[in-house]
């Protein structure tokens, strides 16, 4: 058996974890979520615990086990807590500005670039250069936090776009004569 699928998920108080043929909705304060169940994989709920067990003895069932394990704990980490991205512009001139659900972006285009986020997906700018990106799934928010990096993704010269808080750019050394 998966080493994952082998932890449970714990349920807190609040959370309301429905099971039907084919999808799981997950409820909380910050909103509802809904996965789509795979059928190599059984879950039970015991007591505020959801247990993930394999179907059968298939190496793909093995693996799936895990993975619907994690999807489900991110959905209930999601609707209580939430996930977030940080992005940080760095170059002359650089900024950004939340308005309402768009993003307004200044990174060195003869245009100004307005993102439209989806339902479920909040913006923020604390400062010009940092965008602060939330919401309660965690595929969606990663996935907007990469289309807003792949605006201008940082250049290996100086550094300069948008770029994770977290991510470490590699600077080349220039040619020399």
């Amino acid at each position: 058996m998966s080493r994952v699928a082998k932890m449970p998920v714990i349920v807190p108080a609040g959370v309301d974890v429905v099971f039907k043929e084919d999808h799981i909705n997950v409820k909380g304060a910050l909103g509802a979520l809904a996965q789509a169940q795979n059928v190599l994989v059984t879950i039970k709920n015991e007591a505020g615990q959801l247990t993930f067990v394999p179907a059968n003895d298939s190496r793909e069932a093995n693996a799936m086990s895990g993975t619907m394990r994690q999807l489900v704990n991110n959905m209930v980490t999601g609707v209580t807590k939430g996930f977030e991205k940080k992005l940080n512009l760095v170059g002359v001139g650089f900024k950004a500005q939340a308005q309402g659900a768009k993003l307004n972006l200044t990174v060195g285009f003869s245009h100004p670039v307005i993102i439209d986020m989806p339902a479920g997906i909040k913006v923020e700018t604390p400062t010009p250069t940092e965008v602060l990106i939330k919401g309660s799934d965690r595929q969606r928010v990663g996935q907007i936090a990469a289309e807003v990096r792949a605006i201008r993704p940082p250049e290996p010269y100086k550094g300069k776009g948008i770029r994770y808080s977290d991510e470490k750019i590699t600077i080349k050394e220039t040619k020399k004569k």
